[in-house]
């Protein structure tokens, strides 16, 4: 899906039950990237959206990501629209969700304690190697060397939605044109899948989706800076130095 990942693992295994924990992820991860890129004409994505694959053909998984988009469609009054450039683009929940599936699956194979890096969207479980918690840094939306905050936290589903690397790209889907107000937006809970949704909801709400973010309920928390270069967030964001 046109981005970096990265895999920490911290639990004290075996070399060769690490590397094959890792292979697996990596596996999955490359599994999600064939089924739905939109760069890519074969995958079921571009198939689906050309008209070239019935839905009551597809894949278990995009029907699933299909239906829950249509839920955070309805949950974001519209702002979160898997058709707002025109074409079927589910990227801004599946990134979020693939990390997540594939940090649920670690957990499962008895690797509690790790760090999924999918573009910036982060899923940290456990402890790091150091046996402190993960720090999870939100990259400052004008200065590609800085950071504007640190997360730190044992549990967390950290992602971010902003301008500053695809210029402004998220679609307002009720002007049908780019988005404008929100420079980067940051939504911490217990679910990267929906946090990435969330955080591409509000950038393309504009600055009115401050407020929306503000009436999220717990344990969902948010960062926000503007364009005009104002950092706000909610209170209880696990913020660190």
């Amino acid at each position: 899906m046109g981005t970096a990942i990265s895999l920490d693992l911290a639990d004290d295994l075996p070399e060769t039950t690490l590397h094959e924990l890792a292979e697996r992820t990596f596996a999955w991860l490359r599994e999600v990237d064939g089924r739905f890129s939109t760069y890519r004409a074969d995958s079921e994505v571009c198939r689906l959206d050309r008209g070239e694959l019935p839905l009551a053909e597809a894949s278990a998984d995009l029907r699933a990501v299909l239906e829950r988009c249509a839920d955070l469609w309805t949950g974001t009054d519209g702002f979160f629209d898997a058709y707002a450039t025109g074409r079927l683009d589910p990227s801004g929940y599946v990134k979020g969700w693939a990390a997540q599936v594939a940090s649920d699956r670690l957990v499962a194979a008895g690797a509690p304690n790790h760090c999924v890096n999918a573009g910036g969207d982060v899923r940290v479980r456990g402890h790091s190697a150091t046996g402190d918690p993960w720090r999870i840094g939100v990259r400052h939306p004008w200065d590609p060397a800085a950071t504007c905050l640190v997360l730190a936290g044992t549990d967390l589903a950290v992602a971010t939605s902003g301008v500053y690397e695809r210029g402004h790209h998220v679609v307002d889907p009720r002007r049908g044109a780019p988005a404008v107000g929100l420079r980067s937006v940051t939504v911490v809970g217990p679910d990267l899948g929906v946090a990435d949704a969330y955080a591409t909801a509000a950038v393309a709400m504009g600055e009115p989706g401050i407020a929306w973010l503000d009436g999220l309920p717990a344990p969902w928390r948010h960062a926000v800076v503007t364009e005009d270069g104002r950092l706000l967030h909610s209170r209880a964001l696990p913020m660190t130095t």
